[in-house]
């Protein structure tokens, strides 16, 4: 069964930092793709930033320069460094997992996944 357990969200002043982690389970044999989207009350969830299983990442203008995804050493992990944040930032954060193959990953696996969000909030 695939998991994703996410965390480190947070209140913090203006032009501070957050790292979060998104922490997948039950991938051992599948190909995937990496992602954070975040959603501000009363918006729509928009795209933040990606890596995917060859290591290209892709960052949202409005994150680029303050924000830098990583992953783990094992890989099922992934992380958001947020320096700079600013209140604009505030929102839940949701960790997104691809799975789009994998020679011994069930074939009923290919799909999103979508963690249960933490809460970041940025005070100005």
């Amino acid at each position: 069964q695939v998991q994703l357990v996410e965390s480190g969200g947070s209140s913090v002043q203006a032009g501070g930092s957050l790292r979060l982690s998104c922490a997948a389970s039950g991938i051992t044999y599948c190909t995937y793709d990496m992602s954070w989207y975040r959603q501000a009350p009363g918006k729509e969830r928009e795209f933040v930033s990606s890596i995917d299983r060859y290591g290209s990442i892709t960052y949202a203008d409005s994150v680029k320069g303050r924000f830098t995804i990583s992953r783990g050493n094992a890989k099922d992990t992934v992380y958001l460094q947020m320096n700079s944040l600013k209140p604009e930032d505030t929102a839940e954060y949701y960790c997104k997992l691809k799975i789009v193959g994998g020679l011994f990953c069930p074939r009923d696996y290919l799909n999103d996944y979508w963690g249960q969000g933490t809460q970041v909030n940025v005070s100005s």
